[in-house]
């Protein structure tokens, strides 16, 4: 309860503090009136959550790997941060020569996509002449042992070309479609985007003012509980009284109760020792009489078996245990008699009836001061009514959103370029990549009939069409090939320009944070891209640090360091509303005189039961007897010992007297031992009952005689004491809803009001759709398509000699023999085969 008043001591103002602090060394706790109930106030702050765009994990993701580590080799050096520094504030300083320092990697590409631009169309029209003049690319001349050794290594060595031109042709295919694909929504992405961002900070005034009108739900509950504040304090004074009167009460039930089964054990207890002493008599002179008979049968001659056994087992047939030797309990019977004179539940209920009338009593004074209280609630303060209009984050905000407004308007025209000149990309990428593909067509096209003629052919001398038609299809791969070079290698080098650094200038300085620490760094950027200038901030903020802390969900309170300029606790000032409640609660009273708590009848039954002199029996001597059995041998074993001895006898009159003694004992057993087996058990369960039971019985009588005594001396004293607290506790269970709805208004306002995290989620969006989504598409499109450039190279070296060995080889006879031997030479067909 201090704990809870030296909270509220600065709501409550300086003098009431004071005053409710010195109450508080007299009080307890305010469970028994428990806090104030959540109040559930609809969030002000509008939800902007930015959905994290993430590339989903794909099979081209090696392959973007494998970009990435070329254009690190390629780009070796580190963030230019002079260069970036000299083109945002004075283009004109930029020096060429640190441009070219720096790309370095990019110029040695350069001249290499420049060698290749201009040798492969000279060397194109070189052999378009060569091949006219039939000086090259014509067919082989001379028929040698290895030349189907060459001609299957040549096509094994075309063929493994035309598979990687493939394979990079469907890659080239795949990643421009793909860039193609991602361009559209990426570029809608950013007016998206920017528009979220604009709406994140121009609402900000709009939100504070919702904060402030819902004050009244505070003060629409605290009214509601005002009507019922009679109640609510008698309920909380009844639950802080029942802790002793309950308790109380359940104790006297509990020991009338107890009353009641001590009286039944003792007096049950009494009877079964009366029925045991009669029940005792009987048996004796029976187990007399059959003791003799079996005595006089097993002691005869002619007995066989183990009748020595059985003889002294019958010889203990007597009494094991003697109920005449317990102590008798007349005497504390006598003292009892009579008792319970009182119903003792009839009673409690009584007691609790009149107790649970205490919140009524309670409530019946509250009336009178619930008008004035409720007068005094319904006001509103003056630093809510102007929350919305001193925050200065209005300011910024306001010029925040007219920049993004202007950043999305100027946009949309270059976003429409963009989109207008990805679809040229997207359509030269196509037909160039269709190009790529109908070579490698025309390669296995070439191969394949070149295969079939050759195997078809069997002079090489004469001319296959099958040969034929494959080796212009080569030929025709040739011509595609230096025809569409030039445009190859342009389309390759200008994407690769542009993709490279984007990758390698943004979007690696962007995941290592480079960016950042530019940014951060003073005299890095122009005013006009200077945060804190563009939101008119007095102190100078991180950009790093800021981006993470919008990561983390901070609010622009945080970010913005507003706290600073703005004290937000003056206009949450209400400690107008706790004096008057305060003093009109001191008026309350509460009557307990009519609680009784015992009646005088039950109380001269406990007092019987103290005197009683119950646990002074000497229980201990009943168990003695009790663990003592009924007769000292078992009568049925004996009675079965006797039957089987039956059976044994030579002499039939023996055995049949022996039979009838032993159904006498089995008779004897039913009829005597087993009812006085009962007996013992049911005196057991008395005896052993009240033995636990009388020394405790004792002391709780005594106890709640004594407790009674002293609550009803007691009880009016507590409850006035109770009654100051619970107005206490009422005072901070209704200042509880004021807390917190100021604990909410803290949290919208620092936490919630104007969420940053759009801006972190717009950054890493703007970098997987940058990065991720265009850039690695892209930077992978022209990757596979310059390795399909280059791989043109050997498809036409390698084409040009294999078209050779489809057409008919020119034959030139041997010189080896004289001329008379040549004029009857008769050549020999030969032929080349696979």
């Amino acid at each position: 309860m201090r704990h809870a008043l030296a909270l509220l001591a600065p709501l409550l103002g300086l003098g009431l503090g004071l005053s409710l602090s010195r109450l508080a060394a007299g009080a307890t706790d305010c469970k028994s009136l428990g806090p104030a109930e959540p109040l559930t106030f609809t969030p002000a702050a509008r939800a902007r959550w930015l959905a994290p765009r993430v590339r989903a994990p794909g099979v081209l993701d090696s392959l973007y790997g494998t970009v990435h580590r070329f254009l690190s080799v390629v780009q070796l050096n580190p963030f230019p941060s002079e260069l970036v520094k000299a083109l945002l504030n004075e283009l004109a300083s930029v020096k060429v020569n640190e441009v070219v320092r720096y790309e370095a990697g990019y110029v040695v590409c350069a001249v290499v996509a420049g060698l290749y631009l201009l040798l492969m169309p000279t060397a194109g029209l070189c052999f378009c002449w060569c091949h006219c003049r039939r000086r090259c690319g014509g067919r082989v001349k001379t028929e040698h042992k290895a030349l189907a050794c060459e001609c299957a290594s040549l096509m094994v060595v075309l063929l493994l070309t035309t598979l990687l031109l493939l394979i990079g042709v469907v890659c080239a295919l795949v990643t421009n479609q793909r860039t193609h694909e991602q361009m559209g929504p990426s570029v809608e992405a950013v007016p998206e985007t920017l528009l979220s961002l604009r709406g994140l900070v121009s609402d900000v005034p709009q939100e504070l003012q919702a904060v402030a009108q819902q004050f009244s739900l505070p003060q629409e509950r605290v009214s509601e509980e005002l009507d019922g504040v009679g109640v609510s304090i008698g309920s909380a004074v009844h639950t802080q009284l029942r802790s002793a009167v309950y308790p109380l009460l359940a104790a006297v039930d509990s020991l009338g109760q107890a009353l009641q089964v001590s009286m039944h054990h003792l007096q049950a207890l009494n009877a079964t020792v009366v029925e045991l002493q009669a029940g005792q008599q009987n048996l004796e002179s029976a187990l007399q009489q059959q003791r003799d008979r079996l005595l006089q049968l097993l002691q005869e001659a002619g007995c066989q078996g183990d009748c020595a056994g059985a003889l002294s087992r019958a010889r203990a047939l007597e009494l094991g245990a003697d109920f005449s030797q317990v102590p008798s309990v007349d005497h504390v019977l006598h003292r009892l008699k009579g008792v319970p004179e009182a119903n003792f539940s009839s009673m409690v209920q009584e007691e609790n009836s009149t107790f649970n009338a205490l919140p009524t009593v309670a409530a019946m004074q509250t009336s009178s001061v619930v008008q004035e209280l409720k007068k005094a609630v319904a006001q509103q303060p003056e630093g809510l009514r102007t929350l919305a209009e001193g925050f200065p984050g209005s300011e910024a905000a306001s010029r925040w959103a007219q920049a993004l407004q202007e950043v999305e308007e100027s946009s949309r025209p270059y976003l429409q370029e963009v989109q207008r000149y990805e679809t040229y990309r997207w359509i030269v990428g196509c037909v160039l990549c269709s190009v790529v593909l109908l070579v490698a067509l025309c390669n296995l096209l070439g191969l394949n009939l070149g295969i079939w003629g050759l195997s078809a052919r069997e002079d090489p001398s004469q001319p296959e069409a099958k040969g034929e038609a494959g080796a212009h299809f080569l030929m025709a791969g040739v011509g595609l090939s230096f025809l569409f070079a030039a445009p190859l290698i342009l389309l390759v080098f200008a994407t690769f320009l542009v993709g490279g650094n984007v990758q390698t200038l943004v979007c690696q300085s962007w995941e290592s944070g480079e960016l950042f620490e530019f940014a951060d760094t003073p005299g890095n950027l122009p005013p006009s891209m200077n945060l804190s200038h563009l939101l008119g901030l007095r102190k100078n903020i991180s950009i790093h640090q800021a981006y993470r802390q919008c990561k983390e969900g901070a609010a622009l309170w945080t970010v913005l360091q507003l706290n600073d300029s703005y004290d937000l606790e003056e206009h949450l000032d209400i400690s107008q509303y706790t004096n008057k409640l305060w003093q009109e609660l001191q008026s309350l009273k509460v009557d307990t005189q009519s609680l009784d708590l015992l009646s005088s009848a039950a109380r001269r039954d406990l007092e019987a039961l103290q005197s009683s002199g119950l646990q002074r029996v000497h229980y201990p001597d009943f168990l003695v007897q009790i663990q003592r059995p009924v007769v000292k041998t078992s009568t049925e074993q004996l009675a079965q010992e006797l039957e089987g001895l039956a059976q044994a006898q030579g002499n039939s009159v023996l055995g049949q007297r022996l039979q009838e003694e032993a159904h006498g004992l089995r008779n004897l057993h039913q009829e005597k031992v087993v009812p006085q087996q009962s007996l013992v058990a049911k005196l057991n369960l008395s005896v052993r009952a009240l033995e636990s039971s009388a020394p405790n019985l004792q002391l709780e009588t005594s106890d709640v005689l004594a407790n009674v005594t002293y609550l009803k001396g007691e009880l009016p004293a507590w409850a006035t004491r109770i009654l100051r607290n619970v107005s206490e506790c009422f005072l901070a269970r209704e200042m509880g809803y004021f807390s917190q709805y100021m604990a909410w208004v803290r949290e919208e306002v620092t936490q919630r009001i104007a969420t940053c995290q759009p801006l972190s989620g717009a950054v890493d969006n703007s970098r997987v759709i940058l990065c991720d989504m265009v850039a690695d598409p892209w930077n992978a499109f022209w990757f596979c398509l310059a390795w399909c450039t280059f791989f043109l190279i050997p498809s036409i070296i390698f084409a040009v000699k294999t078209s050779k060995y489809f057409r008919p080889i020119r034959k030139r006879l041997s010189s080896t023999s004289s001329e008379e031997t040549q004029l009857f030479h008769i050549p020999r067909v030969t032929s080349l085969k696979l």
